[in-house]
């Protein structure tokens, strides 16, 4: 049986629509093969504070994006953690090209999602 394989077009460095955060995709740990994950790599002050009123006690190394599937050409699957709502949400990853990701995250069955696109660092 052949592993699924992450698709390369998503892994990369990724930076929020405010510049207070960049998270690195990369393949899940070996226990989640072929699932994409991301983990926080640099955060402003202001982000960091937010996290920590949140419940999350350091940004940096938090992995925000867990266990994307792909689910379609340019379109993966899994939960995203926001730090400050120290919550996990089911989520999608689309690509919108090869330096721009919408990331978006559902609540009640996808009824009501919020959604940020991300720029390639």
């Amino acid at each position: 049986m052949q592993t699924p394989t992450v698709a390369t077009e998503a892994i990369g460095t990724w930076v929020n629509p405010h510049g207070s955060v960049k998270v690195q995709t990369g393949p899940c740990s070996d226990s989640a093969a072929g699932q994409l994950c991301g983990w926080v790599v640099w955060a402003a002050p202001q982000a960091e504070t937010d996290a920590r009123d949140g419940g999350t006690g350091r940004l940096v190394g938090t992995e925000l994006l867990r266990g994307y599937r792909t689910a379609g050409r340019g379109l993966y699957r899994g939960q995203v953690y926001v730090p400050d709502m120290g919550r996990t949400f089911a989520s999608t990853i689309e690509q919108h090209g090869i330096n721009d990701l919408k990331i978006s995250g559902c609540i009640l069955g996808g009824l009501i999602c919020r959604s940020q696109e991300w720029h390639r660092v």
